[in-house]
Order: C-alpha cells, then sequence, then structure tokens
C-alpha cells in the first residue's frame, strides 16, 4: 500500500473516526448518576461541531457501537441535514432497533458492547479512503466507550489493532465507565494513539477537546497523556478469561488457560504435558557425558 504520509491534504485536515457507546445496558446502569446518555451525546455533539469548525476540510464519520450490532449514524461528507439533527435523529433509530433486539436476550449486568464490529466498520471505512484517489486527510479513531471489555471478542479486537498499527491508523481512547479497558488500553499503546480516563465526567467536552481535538502533526507540540499501567494480560480462547500465563498454539498461536489435547481453532493435536524429572535429567547428562 502506498505510504499514508505521501497521500494526504495537509498536516492539519484530519478524518476523525468516532466510535460512540450506546450499549442500554450500560446507560441503564449510569441513570443514578448525574451522566447520563442525553449529556453524553451533548457533550459529543459540541466536541464534533469543534472539530469540523477547526479546518473546514475535516471529515467527521460516526459509528454507533451497540449491545448487538453497529452503524454509521454520521458522515460529514455527505449529510446535507443540519449536522445535530442528522445525527441524533439516526442515533435514535439506531438505539431503537438496538434495543428491540437485545429483548431478546437476557443480560447479566451492563453486558459487552460490540467494540470490534465498530472497529472493523472504522478500518475498512478509512480503506476505502485510502484507495479513493491520490489525496486524503490524515485518519485517527476515537473510541468513546464505557462498556467493560468482551473477553469473546478478544481475537477481533486485537486483529483490528494491528491492522490499525499496519495502516498507521492511531486509536484514541476516551473511557467513560468505572472502570479502564485492557482492550483500549493496548489499542493506543500498540498505535501510537492517547488513552484517558476522564476523572470528572461533567467535565468531558473540556477533556475531549484539550487532548482529541489536536491533529496528528500538532500533537508533536504538545504534552498529551501517556500510558501508566497498561494490561497485556490476553485472553484464553476456551473460556474467554484474563490470564496471567497458559498454553499457545505453535501453529494458529491461539491461547488456552489448560492444556488440551487438541487446538480448538486450527485443529492441531497436542503433545502430552511432560513434567521433567531433574534427578533422571541429570543421569541421562552424566551418562552422556561418560
Amino acid at each position: 500500500m502506498t505510504p499514508v504520509s505521501s497521500k494526504l491534504y495537509a498536516d492539519d485536515v484530519s478524518l476523525l473516526m468516532v466510535l460512540v457507546d450506546t450499549n442500554p445496558y450500560f446507560w441503564s446502569s449510569m441513570k443514578n448518576t448525574a451522566f447520563t446518555f442525553p449529556k453524553f451525546i451533548s457533550h459529543v455533539l459540541a466536541f464534533l461541531n469543534s472539530i469540523l469548525l477547526l479546518n473546514q476540510m475535516n471529515q467527521v464519520v460516526v459509528i454507533a457501537t451497540g449491545y448487538n450490532s453497529c452503524d454509521y449514524v454520521f458522515d460529514s461528507s455527505t449529510s446535507s441535514m443540519q449536522r445535530a439533527e442528522c445525527l441524533l435523529e439516526k442515533l435514535e433509530d439506531f438505539v431503537d432497533k438496538d434495543e428491540s433486539l437485545s429483548q431478546e436476550d437476557s443480560v447479566d449486568g451492563v453486558g459487552f458492547s460490540l467494540l470490534s464490529g465498530s472497529l472493523s466498520m472504522a478500518l475498512c471505512y478509512i480503506q476505502r479512503v485510502f484507495r479513493s484517489g491520490p489525496l486524503h486527510p490524515q485518519p485517527r479513531i476515537l473510541c468513546l466507550h464505557g462498556s467493560p471489555d468482551g473477553p469473546g471478542q478478544y481475537v477481533a479486537v486485537m486483529n483490528s489493532i494491528f491492522s490499525a498499527q499496519r495502516s498507521m491508523v492511531p486509536i484514541d481512547s476516551c473511557v467513560i465507565g468505572s472502570q479502564h479497558s485492557a482492550f483500549l488500553q493496548q489499542a493506543s499503546y500498540i498505535t501510537g494513539g492517547v488513552y484517558l480516563k476522564p476523572q470528572v465526567s461533567d467535565g468531558l467536552f473540556q477533556y475531549l477537546s484539550t487532548v482529541f481535538a489536536t491533529d496528528l502533526h500538532s500533537r508533536s507540540f504538545l504534552q498529551l497523556p501517556r500510558p501508566v499501567g497498561v494490561d497485556f494480560r490476553a485472553s484464553c480462547f476456551c473460556h474467554k478469561n484474563t490470564i496471567d500465563m497458559g498454553f499457545i498454539c505453535s501453529v494458529c498461536l491461539s491461547i488456552f488457560c489448560k492444556h488440551h489435547k487438541k487446538c480448538s481453532t486450527c485443529g492441531s493435536n497436542f503433545g502430552e504435558a511432560r513434567k521433567q524429572d531433574p534427578s533422571a535429567s541429570d543421569q541421562r547428562r552424566t551418562s552422556d557425558g561418560s
């Protein structure tokens, strides 16, 4: 692929892919707090407007990340309506459809949003822009995420992260939930993006405008938050649990928390897990030396 740096409009022109977490179960758990979904959207709208006002050639694409599905809800390059009206109308339709699909499932807790799907959609859109012509804005992805990590999405999320790294697309992360996201910590670290968990939710717009509004060229002149304590632990493929140590298939690199006779991913047969006896090893070494 042609290097990204040779196909840019200018250093300060950006293509910002914004992934908005609309998981109804997560936002239902936030009803008792002062930071509700409508208030969150008001901060996001103000931020999007500021991005488009910074440069008339900037482009913003918003992808809604629901519990069951993902969809494009706004594209500044094709929208003929008012930005706020267009985004709110499509976002409301998406949330209604996602909630109707969620009613068929029984969910414990706040559930997981489909982060892997929205990342894949963002990268597909960026690749389409890469191939659209000799010039394009500088792409980056911003994840506005609140739901906990879905262990079952580990492989898909990591594939998206490495794809973004290869395409030189940084993934920025703004976590608005009560806990950190190991997925997004790794995504921002590997792709050279910025990871931030705001301390005050009511000041979300200030965090977005001061940290994530700047283009990639201007970031080299700013002191942005640096990653601290990134969780690099992987999730096992068998039980989807985060593990410190495990077994890895030498063929497809699948990770398991326990020894298995056969890889569930590629079908390779594993050997028996043998414990080597130190005394037998020393005796064999002595006999070989004599």
